[in-house]
């Protein structure tokens, strides 16, 4: 796919890192796999990842952590 951002590179499949901030809480959730433009590094991704990043960052701020790192593939 063409990116719409800097619109001059197309998008191949890779990981990424999210990083989220809200409430006084950072989120960092590394290895999210993403549609990434080869030329500005920009990601896209689909709903189903999308639904779980939110999720877990909703859990993440209730608990009332300030700062969290995790994994994806090990993030409830």
């Amino acid at each position: 796919m063409e990116c719409v951002i800097c619109k001059n590179g197309t998008t191949k499949q890779g990981n990424t890192t999210v990083t989220l901030e809200k409430e006084g809480s950072v989120i960092v959730i590394k290895d999210v796999p993403a549609q990434i433009c080869q030329n500005c590094g920009h990601y896209y991704l689909d709903e189903e990842t999308t639904d779980r990043i939110l999720k877990i960052a909703q859990d993440t701020i209730q608990k009332g952590v300030e700062v969290e790192v995790m994994h994806l593939k090990t993030a409830s």
